[in-house]
């Protein structure tokens, strides 16, 4: 029973960052391929406020969606004329950027999570806070699960409406012909840039949920296969679809590994035949379905 609400826990922070990633890729239409690196901003964000500053849970919560939005802020000036196959690439430099810095920034025996170590490197940070909502800490994994669906549906709800109104039209819009979005006096740079700081925020929302159940982060949960697998999800589920894509997309992706943990292969093994299974859906998919099981658009 523990490990079925360990998965659960695990799908709805991952519905919740398929959701967000889907902002960038299914509504306006740009690959990239950094959204592991904003996973982890969350996440580690999250983590310092709470070792080094004692803030609490929402508090904490509130400084990752921020820091995240910052993040995205930042990046989408640098890659302000950027399109295409460069806003892929410039994604890729960012993902690796992140992911070096989170590996890299710590000293050896100084204490995790001041200046001069403040990620630890691959030993990561631990000990990090479990939820508290309403003076309550959320220590078992029934109510950490049931405390996690109730936010993974709100969310759910709050990314429907939003991308079901005028402005997840105007994304659409966009997304189908920039340049007819142009002529009618539409701020092209500024929608974009307003999708990847709600994406961004979502991500780095996910993240703290991540750092808060797991106590305990470190780079690996955040590398580039991470980005890869994120991306599957929504390319598996259907772009365009704000709320069933990333939920089937995420199901699917997360329960492969797991069926593969009662076949008998070596672990070796089966971590190559985990990324062979992705690549052969995917190629299925692409070949059959291209918009995805529940998807709206095709990915061009």
């Amino acid at each position: 029973m523990n490990y079925l609400l360990h998965l659960l826990i695990l799908l709805d922070v991952y519905i919740v960052v398929a959701m967000s990633l889907n902002v960038i890729v299914g509504y306006v239409g740009l690959l990239t391929l950094a959204h592991a690196a904003y996973f982890a901003i969350g996440g580690y964000s999250y983590a310092l406020v709470t070792l080094l500053l004692g803030w609490s849970f929402v508090p904490a919560v509130i400084a990752a969606v921020l820091v995240g939005v910052a993040f995205s802020f930042a990046l989408s000036l640098a890659s302000w004329r950027l399109k295409g196959d460069f806003f892929v690439l410039f994604s890729l430099a960012v993902q690796i950027a992140i992911y070096t810095v989170l590996w890299n920034w710590r000293k050896s025996g100084v204490e995790p999570g001041t200046w001069e170590n403040l990620t630890n490197g691959i030993d990561g940070l631990n000990a990090i806070a479990k939820p508290l909502l309403f003076g309550h800490q959320f220590v078992g994994l029934g109510e950490i699960a049931i405390l996690f669906t109730v936010i993974m549906a709100l969310v759910g709800v709050i990314s429907w409406t939003m991308l079901n109104s005028p402005w997840g039209r105007l994304l659409k819009a966009v997304r189908d012909d920039e340049l007819a979005a142009r002529s009618l006096g539409k701020d092209v740079r500024l929608i974009k840039m307003q999708a990847i700081g709600i994406a961004a925020a979502l991500a780095g929302f996910a993240g703290a949920l991540f750092a808060s159940y797991m106590a305990f982060i470190n780079p690996m949960s955040f590398d580039l296969n991470q980005s890869i697998v994120l991306l599957s999800m929504i390319i598996v589920g259907g772009v365009g679809n704000a709320f069933i894509g990333p939920f089937f997309g995420a199901l699917l992706l997360l329960a492969i590994p797991e069926a593969l943990r009662f076949v008998d292969l070596p672990i070796m093994v089966a971590g190559e035949v985990r990324l062979m299974v992705y690549g052969l859906l995917l190629v299925v998919l692409m070949r059959w379905r291209p918009q995805g099981i529940a998807g709206s658009y095709r990915m061009e």
